[in-house]
């Protein structure tokens, strides 16, 4: 796709999300969207490009570290629980509770009995979320091996990509079959009717970031028509020179330097 013909595609879906947006804030419903996929498959550049212009009182993401000592010890699904929207809001996770699906069996970060259990509650769970009347949308980004490994060298050779670049993700690197393999269990035992798997191609980035939009907007009912998105007429400014405050001029104050001088 040409970079023209995507910048005018992301404009128009980014009026369409300003709208749905306004409904999910004027009706108080409950969204939640997971974004799971290997390292490198676009989850961060979708989630920034969808938030590009949105609320950010509306829209929330979420991008859990490890869990700590104390939650450890809890539910599993509780610190989740915690971040979840309230009505009138949208949560964007970056990564979610099906780390436990793919990420913590592979790399050795639960036993074996956890992630059954995992597994065995978490269609439940959902379910439960569901019937609260949370909107629950799971994306899976497929990246291929080689589009994987072409993103993984640019990070290595980039000053300011490094940071993605983590040692999990160089182990994850080589251990590409076993998370296929647990990713298959995953969409056997967690892909149900009213929580169903998204899978979007991400080898292409820019349109995998469409394709979800588009699949959001399919979605998340929400008026395409109301005055609400009618221009607003704005009153005549007041006039400063009306008013008596004198304001400095900008090289009486503790301006920043220019940089960038003409």
């Amino acid at each position: 796709m040409k970079k023209k013909q995507y910048n005018k595609e992301l404009k128009d879906l980014e009026f369409e999300l300003a709208k749905l947006q306004e409904t999910v804030q004027r009706k108080g419903l409950k969204v939640a969207i997971i974004f799971e996929g290997r390292d490198a498959s676009g989850k961060g550049g979708a989630i920034k490009t969808i938030m590009r212009r949105m609320n950010a009182r509306v829209w929330r993401i979420v991008a859990l570290p490890k869990p700590s000592d104390r939650e450890q010890t809890q539910w599993y699904f509780e610190r989740y629980v915690a971040h979840l929207p309230a009505g009138g809001e949208i949560v964007l996770f970056d990564r979610s509770w099906y780390n436990r699906a793919v990420v913590e069996p592979v790399m050795g970060f639960c036993t074996e009995e956890q992630h059954e259990v995992f597994m065995r509650e978490v269609p439940l769970f959902e379910r439960m979320l569901i019937d609260s009347g949370l909107t629950l949308i799971k994306f899976w980004i497929h990246v291929s091996a080689e589009e994987q490994e072409k993103r993984f060298q640019d990070r290595a050779c980039d000053p300011r990509k490094r940071w993605k670049l983590s040692p999990i993700d160089l182990k994850a690197r080589d251990r590409w079959i076993e998370f296929t393999r647990q990713r298959d269990k995953m969409f056997a035992l967690t892909h149900t009717d009213e929580a169903p798997w998204l899978v979007v191609d991400g080898n292409d980035k820019e349109k995998a970031r469409l394709n979800i939009i588009r699949a959001v907007l399919d979605r998340v009912p929400y008026e395409h028509n109301a005055e609400a998105f009618e221009p607003v007429v704005l009153p005549p400014r007041p006039r400063l020179e009306d008013s008596d405050y004198d304001e400095p001029a900008l090289e009486e104050l503790n301006l920043v330097r220019d940089y960038y001088p003409d």
